[in-house]
């Protein structure tokens, strides 16, 4: 209890306690195109103190269930050539109120939709992180963190990297009490901004919401009566504005 209450104490007189980095990474979903082995992704920090950020990569694997695990991302065949996303450079120094990006490299199979987890968490750098930093920075940089009051906030992005023969065939079924969004094809759609409202008052909404469908799956939702729903259907760079009514 006593240091809880110096840490509080802390944060009330010295508000350069809470100095630091500050990252932010943009949107938490991204997607690989078919015909795409690359992707850019930038790395923001709106902090005050230079930002050193690890990478790590899993993939997610789905059960028959609908469970999942989150398993490393392994090599395959002699030559030790991953199986799955790397992240290239895995390692940034992000400047203070600068950016940094890094490419997320796809290889292996692409006859199915597989999906990762990327994970990216800023560190005090140590001499086995092998950032390019000195001892002497690095003991000056930790400093700067105003002795270990500073916490640093990680974020983790899901990463869907669609089959080389990406095919979208979504089929609607909009019956008088349900609507179903059906996806047969063999990659992801997106329900985007999803909102349900009164029929007689647009003020009165239910909070936006965003979903994915995975192939083979289906989104379904009860309509009732007064009520309007609105959402963006999202196929790789179609979007479709649609609507119904209970």
């Amino acid at each position: 209890m006593k240091q809880l209450f110096a840490l509080l104490v802390l944060s009330l007189f010295y508000p350069s306690a809470h100095a630091g980095p500050n990252i932010n990474i943009g949107v938490v979903y991204d997607y690989l195109a078919g015909d795409k082995s690359t992707y850019l992704k930038r790395v923001y920090n709106s902090g005050d103190s230079t930002a050193f950020v690890k990478i790590n990569v899993l993939e997610i694997i789905y059960n028959a269930d609908g469970t999942s695990t989150e398993v490393p991302v392994k090599a395959q065949g002699e030559a030790g050539a991953r199986d799955g996303v790397m992240a290239s450079p895995a390692r940034l120094i992000i400047p203070a109120q600068g950016m940094q990006a890094t490419r997320l490299l796809f290889m292996g199979e692409r006859d199915k939709e597989r999906y990762f987890r990327v994970r990216f968490v800023p560190v005090v750098p140590e001499k086995e992180d092998e950032f390019a930093v000195s001892s002497e920075e690095r003991e000056e940089y930790k400093k700067t963190l105003t002795a270990g009051v500073n916490v640093m906030a990680g974020f983790g992005t899901i990463f869907f990297v669609r089959p080389q023969n990406a095919r979208f065939d979504s089929v609607i079924d909009d019956s008088a009490d349900t609507y179903k969004v059906r996806n047969n094809g063999n990659t992801v759609v997106v329900i985007d901004e999803f909102k349900s409202c009164s029929r007689t008052n647009e003020a009165e909404c239910d909070p936006t919401t965003k979903h994915h469908v995975m192939a083979g799956k289906t989104f379904e939702f009860e309509k009732k009566p007064g009520r309007e729903y609105r959402f963006i259907l999202v196929e790789g760079d179609s979007k479709k504005n649609l609507k119904t009514a209970g």
